[in-house]
Order: C-alpha cells, then sequence, then structure tokens
C-alpha cells in the first residue's frame, strides 16, 4: 500500500483555500465597499488638478451651497451640495485629493459612493467608503459645513 506525501495534502488544502478567497473576492460588486472596512489605499485617474467627481446624481434645481474645502493628507476635498425642498436633491465633490495618482484614483471611486450616501441619508452621518478614509472624512467634513451654512 502506498503512504501519502503529508506534503501533498497540504499544497491540496493550500490550493483550495486560494480558489475560496478568489471566489469570494470575485463575488465583490465593482464600486462596492466591503462593510466594516475602511482605510486609505490607492489607484489612478488623469493627472492634473483637482476637478469635479461625478455623482450619478443629477441636481434638481434650487439652493446650491458650497461647503469648505475639507484638507486631507492627500489633496482637499469640497463638496458643493444642491436643496430643493428643503432637502438635498444633488452633491457634487468640486475638489478632490489630488497629489498622486493614486489619490486620484482613490477618490474617483469614492466620491460616487459618498455622493449617492449623502443624498440617501439627507445628512452628513454617511460611513466611510473602504480603501478612502481619508477622503471620505474630508468629504464629510465638507459637507457638514455646507449643511451648517444651508441651515440644516
Amino acid at each position: 500500500m502506498k503512504r501519502k506525501h503529508p506534503l501533498r495534502r497540504i499544497m491540496i488544502a493550500v490550493a483550495g483555500t486560494t480558489s475560496a478567497v478568489v471566489l469570494l473576492l470575485a463575488m465583490k460588486q465593482p464600486g462596492q465597499p466591503l462593510a466594516g472596512a475602511s482605510s486609505q489605499a490607492g489607484g489612478t485617474p488623469a493627472p492634473g488638478a483637482s476637478t469635479p467627481a461625478g455623482n450619478g446624481v443629477q441636481p434638481a434645481g434650487g439652493q446650491t451651497v458650497l461647503g469648505e474645502e475639507a484638507q486631507t493628507q492627500y489633496g482637499p476635498v469640497q463638496v458643493e451640495l444642491t436643496m430643493s425642498g428643503g432637502g438635498i436633491t444633488a452633491v457634487e465633490a468640486v475638489k478632490t485629493p489630488d497629489s498622486d495618482a493614486n489619490s486620484r484614483k482613490i477618490a474617483a471611486d469614492a466620491i460616487p459612493q459618498l455622493n449617492k450616501a449623502a443624498v440617501a441619508a439627507q445628512s452628513a452621518r454617511i460611513d466611510t467608503v473602504s480603501g478612502a478614509t481619508y477622503t471620505s472624512q474630508g468629504y464629510i467634513t465638507s459637507l457638514q459645513s455646507a449643511l451648517d451654512k444651508a441651515g440644516l
């Protein structure tokens, strides 16, 4: 009777674990944060100055209020909110971190999620985006200053 080598079992276990991790990561939808996770990570949009970030939410007209610029270690964040009927109808980041390509990528991924969350919450009480903690915190600070200016 041939005896199985212990290294073979270990290799099979490692391969099975690796496959399971790959499958789990593949199930994460792009643009969706992982629950409970938050840290500053990286990426790369086009180089250049801070530019408004898309939000997937179209302004419905009404009063616009510009929040204060919030400084983060990766660059400034500033939001403009649009209000109508006493509620927030849209939020747009007019300045986003751009100190390097990684910061631009993080902002490009995080800002649309933050914009949607702010409109849904109708306040600055929103969760940070996983992988974009500093950008999220700057966004929330600027959003709160805009809400304060608007009297909300």
